[in-house]
This record gives structure tokens, sequence and C-alpha cells, in this order.
């Protein structure tokens, strides 16, 4: 497993240099970028094997990307996880978790998540390949 890229896209600089260094430290090659346009350019130009997408972004949201990807022949086999706050955020923002449900992600986790977890679920659907 070791060296497999992993695209990082979150606007939270600190959980993404947090959530870089635990993903280095276990052997991944980690992309990062912090709205969903820059996310989607480095999809196209990385062709990671996994993405992590935070849902709340500038630019273009996570769900956005995320469908965006599921519809692209070339893109459409990678695996997605989408990560968010949106349970805690549910009546300050207008995603809702259904919408998160018909994006075809392979998996979801709600924010704050547990290091170990996270990296469990990355394990987990890189084994699928």
């Amino acid at each position: 497993m070791a060296g497999e890229k992993i695209l990082l896209v979150d606007d939270d600089y600190d959980f993404c240099e947090a959530t870089e260094l635990l993903l280095q430290a276990r052997g991944y090659d980690v992309t990062m970028a912090h709205d969903g346009e820059e996310g989607l350019e480095k999809v196209r130009s990385r062709q990671p094997d996994l993405v992590i997408l935070d849902v709340m972004m500038p630019k273009m949201n996570g769900y956005d990307v995320c469908v965006v990807m599921k519809a692209d022949p070339e893109l459409s086999a990678i695996p997605v996880i989408l990560l968010t706050a949106v349970g805690r955020e549910m009546f300050k923002t207008s995603y809702t978790k259904q919408m998160g449900l018909m994006t075809e992600a392979d998996d979801y986790i709600a924010k704050p998540v547990e290091p170990q977890e996270l990296v469990e679920r990355i394990e987990a659907l890189l084994k699928e390949e």
C-alpha cells in the first residue's frame, strides 16, 4: 500500500496539515487542495488512488466535485470519502446527508473523525480496488 496517492480536499488548513502528517507517516503520497475547483483540477492532473473530500468548501462544494468525478469515465473508479461536519451543521447550512448519499461517494464520514478510523476507512477502500 505504501506510496499510494491520496488527494485531500479541505479548506481547513490545520486539518489538512494534521491529516497529511498522519497519512505520510503511513507511507501515503499526499497532495492537498483547499477548494473544490482546485481539488477537481488536481484529481484530473494527479489521478490519485483515493480522494478525501470535505463538503463545505469555497468555489465548489464536495458534493458537486464528487458528482463530477463519478460522471466522468476517467475518474469514476477513484474511491471518494466525503468527510464533513454536515451532521453537526445541519441547521446552519443548505447541505443535507441525503445530498451526500446521492453523490455515489464510496464512504461518508462525519467530522470530527478519529485518525485511526480515517486510516482504517482509507485502507478498506484501497483494498477493494
